[in-house]
């Protein structure tokens, strides 16, 4: 509703929205059992400093700052709507930066700004489906960024045992106080400096692949049927060119 959306722009509403937000957040975490597999995998990066992308689906937000050390640098790519500014604001009370960015707009803009940021040494956090899905399928700029970056992409997904599934575009899992949680790390996926468009596809799709398998685990072993992923758009067919006409 447009007065919602007014009342959103405005600074002092966004910032109590976000304080609420980042409240919940502690308040599911606190009066929940929270369990990490594979967290070996991110810590050695840690101990080491090096950096990397983080990728998480859209609708696995919420609960995805408490995944991560308060130690550790990490800046999130956002979009430039209302709703991304209320997702900067909020994990900026856990100590997360942003990046402003999104597919359709300051597209390149915001690679080079995450390329600068991992060359600095820092993390980088993305949600290759977001902002506007289609949701659980990844888009090729988190590819981009790591080829440029020359850094890998480690995959994390997590479902709690009380939780709501919205109906938004991003099937978002609203996590729900006094659960069991599990975050679940994957396999580092590397990509080459000088992968062609062909590696690159197969790279995206290998990393939409496990984000997926590493979501539909967790929500299996929290009790849950997985959620399914957005059908995948037929590609637009191809137009032959006509036929000469016969000779006469």
């Amino acid at each position: 509703m447009a007065w919602t959306k007014r009342l959103l722009r405005a600074d002092r509403t966004r910032q109590i929205l976000c304080w609420f937000v980042a409240v919940y957040i502690r308040l599911v975490h606190r009066t929940s059992r929270f369990s990490t597999e594979a967290a070996d995998i991110p810590h050695a990066f840690w101990r080491e400093r090096k950096p990397f992308i983080l990728a998480f689906w859209h609708g696995r937000l919420l609960m995805a700052p408490m995944a991560w050390p308060s130690d550790a640098s990490m800046n999130m790519l956002i979009s430039g709507h209302n709703d991304g500014r209320i997702i900067a604001d909020a994990i900026g009370h856990f100590g997360l930066g942003t990046i402003v960015g999104s597919k359709s707009k300051g597209g390149s803009s915001a690679l080079r700004a995450i390329v600068r940021a991992l060359n600095d040494g820092q993390n980088v956090g993305f949600t290759p489906d977001g902002p506007r899905g289609p949701h659980m399928r990844a888009s090729a700029g988190v590819i981009a960024a790591a080829r440029l970056g020359r850094v890998p992409i480690i995959p994390l997904s997590y479902a709690t045992t009380r939780r709501r599934i919205l109906s938004s575009w991003d099937r978002f899992h609203l996590a729900l106080p006094f659960s069991r949680g599990l975050f679940l790390w994957g396999e580092p996926i590397e990509v080459p400096a000088d992968a062609d468009a062909a590696e690159q596809e197969r790279l995206r799709q290998l990393l939409e692949t496990r984000m997926n398998a590493l979501t539909a685990e967790a929500d299996r072993r929290c009790g849950h049927p997985p959620v399914e992923p957005a059908p995948i758009e037929p590609a637009p067919l191809e137009r032959t060119p006509a036929e000469p006409a016969a000779a006469r």
